[in-house]
């Protein structure tokens, strides 16, 4: 079993920042990829931004140019910096991983969610 551990949320004034960072522990073999969702109220849950074979980003063309994507492979953790927030980044912040483990195939984890505020 992996779990996956989230921190960083918070109540942030519209042009400001935050860091979500992530960490999944468990019996992983290696990471495929690794990812922020987001779902805001009303509305259906959303690729932010993600990282694949720990090098290749994407991002929501939303964020692009605001939020930042890294992560580290060995440590099996991921971190989104937002930038520049807007109200309309306001919503639940989850992560993602998709996983080998020491068992065949892939496998997908979510972490429980970090609620991001934009307001003033």
């Amino acid at each position: 079993q992996v779990h996956l551990v989230e921190s960083g949320g918070g109540l942030v004034q519209p042009g400001g920042s935050l860091t979500l960072s992530c960490a999944a522990s468990g019996s992983i073999s290696s990471v495929n990829v690794m990812a922020w969702y987001r779902q805001a109220p009303g509305k259906q849950r959303e690729l932010v931004a993600e990282i694949i074979g720990g090098d290749t980003t994407n991002y929501a063309d939303s964020v692009k140019g605001r939020f930042t994507i890294s992560g580290d492979n060995a440590k099996n953790t991921v971190s989104l910096q937002l930038n520049s927030l807007k109200p309309e980044d306001t919503a639940v912040y989850y992560c993602y991983c998709n996983v080998r483990l020491f068992r065949p195939g892939s496998h997908i984890y979510w972490g429980p969610g970090t609620q991001v505020t934009v307001s003033s």
